[in-house]
Order: C-alpha cells, then structure tokens, then sequence
C-alpha cells in the first residue's frame, strides 16, 4: 500500500492545507505577493506529484486499488480548494463565480455517478475531451494563482480567466457525455 505512487498521492493530500494557508491572507483582505508566488509553486509541485504518481505506478506495475480510489480524491480536493479560496480572495469574482461553480458542481456529480456506475461494475472511461478540460483547469488555476503574485502583470489574470472559461465549457460538454452513458442504467 506505501508505494511511493501511494504516497505521492497522499502528498498531495495533505499539502492542500498548506496551500490554502498560503492564500489565506489573501481573504481577510491583506495583498501577499509572496503567498501566491508560494501557493504558485506548491500548486505546479502537485501537479507534477499528479503526473509522476500515475506514470511511476504504471512503469513500476504497482497500480494498486488504493492509488486508483486516492488519485481523483487528490485531484479533486485540491481543485476544490484552490477554487473556494479563489472565490474568496475575489481572484475570481463576479460572473466568472458561474465557471468556478460549474466545474465544481461537475467534479461532485461525476464523482457520484462514477460511484453509483462501479455499483454496477460499468467503468466510465476518461475522454480525451476530459484530459483537455483538466489541462485547461489546472493552467487556469495556476495562472490565477501566479496572477496574485505577479499583479503588475494582468494578462496573467485575463489568461487565468479565459482558461477558466474553456474549462468550464468542457466540463458541461464533458458532463453531459458522463451523464448520458450513466442514464443508460438507471431504471
């Protein structure tokens, strides 16, 4: 069960706070550049334990059921995170709220069909469209991360939103297609 794939998935986990502690000051209003440079750096490290994670345990032949039920927990823990502290520093405000909700809403209703679908023993495979949404929403999350560190550069933001948006289309477009395959078994 402690492979290092296995762990580095844990890490992942358990950095999240970390992360949210660095923009924490962030929303109670106080401007830390150096929070967000932080947070910038700690958030492109889990997401490079995210690749290495899968490609060790498939090099290594030690994909274990742990690391399969872990790796989308991680994965979804931390963009959930990254997302309501966001929210709540107002790095993403006003109508753009309506992408960050629309990916969330999604992260929460495929997790539970996927769950109910395994009840059945029917395995909803990942969509190359799917792969493209989760590219889209880690570059844009990242980039509104770095946007609080780097402020005298605001085309880091515009491009945190612009990508937040593509995501967030996907993830409808996506959604619908996870959704469509799991009414085909439901009574």
């Amino acid at each position: 069960m402690l492979t290092l794939p296995n762990l580095l998935t844990l890490s992942r986990i358990l950095t999240v706070p970390l992360l949210v502690a660095l923009l924490w000051p962030a929303e109670i209003g106080a401007r830390w550049t150096t929070g967000y440079a932080l947070a910038f750096g700690l958030y492109c490290l889990m997401g490079i334990t995210d690749y290495f994670d899968g490609y060790l345990a498939r090099a290594q032949g030690t994909v274990s059921k742990l690391g399969v039920f872990l790796d989308p927990i991680a994965d979804k823990i931390m963009v959930g995170a990254v997302i309501l502290m966001l929210a709540a520093t107002r790095d993403i405000a006003g109508m753009h709220i309506i992408a960050a909700m629309i990916i969330l809403l999604r992260e929460i209703a495929v997790s539970g069909l996927r769950e109910f679908l395994a009840g059945l023993q029917v395995s909803v495979p990942v969509s190359r469209l799917a792969k493209w949404k989760t590219t889209f929403q880690i570059i844009a999350l990242g980039a509104l991360i770095l946007a609080g560190a780097v402020p005298h550069f605001p085309f880091v933001q515009s491009v945190g939103i612009v990508t937040l948006w593509a995501a967030a289309i996907l993830t409808l477009i996506t959604g619908w297609d996870y959704l469509r395959v799991g009414i085909r078994h439901m009574d």
